[in-house]
């Protein structure tokens, strides 16, 4: 198993302090370690080290082609780190090794991207005239602070960490305390790319050591993926300091069932995007409306397909779908289901999952639920269906929604379908699919509502870390 060690102003150490939170193996609940904790003090350290980096500009002064190289030795060491990632983030969130060799093969490719990404001009911009220089620049806001979530952090942490630093920002980055491994492997390969000491960093912890690098005056800019509630707390800290804030905080995306849909087709399509991350997916399709005529086809469609699934150990190269991440998780998810239930829904259980003592969760289809208790997501392979008498009132039903991350419309009629799309106000609305890829190498995505701050896209991404600066000699003989 990995280690849990921080990097700090260039040197790797064992984190000083432990939480009273077990590390245990998803599929056997066997014990790997305590969760470790970097010391305030520590973290302090870090947050100087990158403060004095940025102020003297020992990163972001450096040319474009010089940033440009350390980024593709950071890709090149990942690109040698691929399998071990992918192992790490396999144990860390319960999601089958196949899947997760190709989150842990993708991040040599984030830093490809973003070298990209500086290389296309954004940085710099000429505007002027020949005798009159003129430049747009896109320069660091300063000090970064990167925090991701535990269902994918490493592939999370290392794009928004390669589009920070390609941006010139020194970063803090904070791995979520249930799945550490991963974005400790990437430390490691970011470390042995020989960036300058304090221009990449790696603490570790809970709740503690968010708040003390998201609140301290001298952290300009905050990336965060996870919950609403810490979203929104981050949210009223940076306020205070007038910090750049990108928050992803997932949603429960609703699904339009077209009175014309291919039933088996949608089923198939939903049942793949609903066990996708063992359902751990905050863009993951959540929340079903069909008119009453399909709902029965449609119900017993899903739960065909889902008999499908092959559920296994998190290391079961055969597997489709594994445990979830940790204990906790499931306990909760069982209890909000059972709420449902106590309420008058009836839930399906599709009985596939293996008999091993790990956090194994067969996926459930829940009908007859009042759809205003269904409005927080479940995180889990879960979806509510709900019949509605038209797809304007699924339409309206979508839309009060107070997130506005992602949605799904199914229909044969392409255009119809299209239009449907058009009209819900979510950041990725997906028709005939469930794929967790972009729709297109362009992609944008904002996040609305309670889903967050800022958005998905690479050239978005980028930009987030950036503040804009136009530098030049003034224009002769303007009258004012």
């Amino acid at each position: 198993m990995e280690s849990q060690l921080d990097l700090i102003d260039g040197a790797r150490c064992a984190p000083r302090q432990t939480l009273d939170i077990e590390l245990a193996n998803p599929s056997t609940g066997e014990f790997i370690a305590k969760v470790a904790q970097t010391d305030p003090a520590e973290v302090d350290r870090a947050i100087e080290a990158a403060d004095r980096i940025d102020k003297a500009g020992t990163w972001r002064l450096l040319s474009i082609d010089d940033r440009a190289a350390a980024l593709l030795r950071v890709a090149d060491e990942l690109d040698q780190r691929g399998d071990r990632i992918g192992a790490a983030e396999s144990v860390g969130s319960g999601v089958v090794i196949s899947i997760a060799r190709l989150f842990g093969g993708s991040l040599a490719g984030s830093f490809r991207d973003a070298v990209e990404q500086m290389r296309n001009g954004v940085l710099v911009q000429q505007v002027g005239e020949s005798d009159r220089p003129v430049e747009i620049l896109r320069i660091p806001w300063g000090p970064t602070a990167v925090l991701v979530p535990w269902n994918a952090p490493a592939a999370m942490a290392a794009k928004k960490c390669a589009y920070a630093l390609a941006a010139g920002a020194p970063v803090i980055l904070k791995p979520p305390e249930r799945a550490p491994f991963g974005c400790n492997v990437l430390a490691e390969a970011i470390a042995a790319a020989g960036l300058p000491g304090g221009v990449f960093q790696l603490v570790h912890g809970g709740a503690g050591v968010g708040v003390q690098l998201t609140t301290d005056p001298r952290i300009r800019c905050i990336s965060f993926t996870g919950s609403v509630t810490t979203g929104r707390a981050i949210a009223i800290a940076a306020a205070a300091e007038l910090k750049a804030v990108q928050l992803e905080l997932g949603g429960n995306n609703p699904v339009i069932i077209m009175p014309d849909a291919d039933i088996n087709e949608a089923a198939k399509s939903i049942a793949s995007g609903m066990t996708k991350l063992n359902g751990q997916w905050c863009e993951g399709p959540g929340k079903i409306f069909v008119p009453p005529a399909l709902e029965r086809e449609l119900v017993s469609a899903l739960l065909a397909k889902l008999g499908g699934v092959v559920i296994g150990a998190h290391d079961d190269a055969n597997a489709v779908m594994g445990p979830l991440a940790y204990r906790d998780h499931r306990e909760q998810l069982q209890s909000r289901v059972d709420d449902l239930v106590r309420s008058g829904a009836t839930a399906h259980q599709v009985p596939t999952a293996p008999d091993l003592p790990g956090w194994f969760w067969s996926p459930r289809v829940i009908t007859g639920a009042d759809e205003g208790l269904c409005v927080d997501e479940l995180f889990g392979p879960v979806v509510t269906v709900h019949a509605v008498n038209s797809i304007d009132a699924a339409i309206d039903l979508a839309n009060a929604s107070p997130y506005g991350l992602a949605g799904y419309v199914f229909g044969s009629d392409v255009d119809a379908a299209m239009a449907v799309a058009r009209s819900l106000r979510f950041g990725e609305v997906k028709v005939n699919g469930t794929s967790l890829l972009d729709l297109s190498p362009e992609s944008v995505q904002s996040f609305w509502r309670s889903s967050g701050i800022g958005g998905h896209g690479d050239r978005d991404v980028f930009r987030f870390f950036c503040g804009s600066q136009i530098v030049g000699v003034d224009r002769p003989g303007l009258p004012i």
